[in-house]
């Protein structure tokens, strides 16, 4: 199994994939959206802890800035229901502190505003995650259980978080945002980051 790659980013997909160069050979990996921003880089070099789906018809790379990032999405895909799909667009949306801080807050509307998930996942995603991700240590954000007392976050704040995750200006986020905004109730989360990502360069 591959655990890690080290090597240049020569190309990246509007599906989420990119290949990564290691020493001349090319491998495709599907990274959540804001990962690379986040990753560890030596020069032009970056590095991506992986995890590898061995299938009967596909062998198939997910690729990671962290191993507590790729350690969560190993207990999303624990789940039932929860594919590498789904838990990759999980952690676009959230990196692990922000998803470990919304399990414990119990806000379960934010888990629906993500792409793929619905009430009965964002559900079981509450229940089950509980307790094996407050055993985890993760940095960036302080977790408590008391429910939060502000709204919770709209599909425009979980768009602001990916933007200033990936490491973009407040400027250049609200730039982003204003450039989608009249499709921000009609467009996923996924869609509306990409054409953020054009507007805020």
């Amino acid at each position: 199994m591959i655990g890690r790659l080290f090597g240049t980013i020569v190309g990246q997909g509007d599906d989420g994939t990119v290949t990564i160069d290691v020493n001349g050979v090319g491998y495709e990996v599907t990274v959540p959206l804001g990962a690379l921003g986040r990753a560890k880089k030596d020069g032009d070099r970056v590095i991506l802890h992986i995890h590898t789906v061995v299938r009967e018809d596909a062998f198939m790379l997910y690729g990671f800035p962290s191993l507590e990032d790729r350690e969560v999405f190993r207990l999303l895909i624990g789940i039932s229901s929860v594919g590498p799909k789904i838990a990759t667009s999980i952690l676009g949306a959230m990196p692990p502190a922000e998803l470990q801080s919304a399990i414990a807050r119990r806000e379960l509307n934010r888990l629906t505003a993500i792409s793929g998930v619905g009430r009965k996942t964002a559900e079981r995603l509450l229940l089950e995650l509980k307790d094996k991700l407050g055993g985890l240590s993760l940095a960036g954000v302080s977790v408590s259980t008391t429910p939060a007392v502000a709204p919770v976050a709209t599909k425009q704040e979980l768009l602001r978080s990916a933007l200033a995750n990936m490491g973009f200006k407040p400027a250049e986020v609200d730039r982003a945002v204003d450039a989608v905004r009249d499709r921000l109730a009609t467009s996923e989360l996924a869609e509306l980051v990409r054409d953020a990502l054009a507007a805020a360069h």
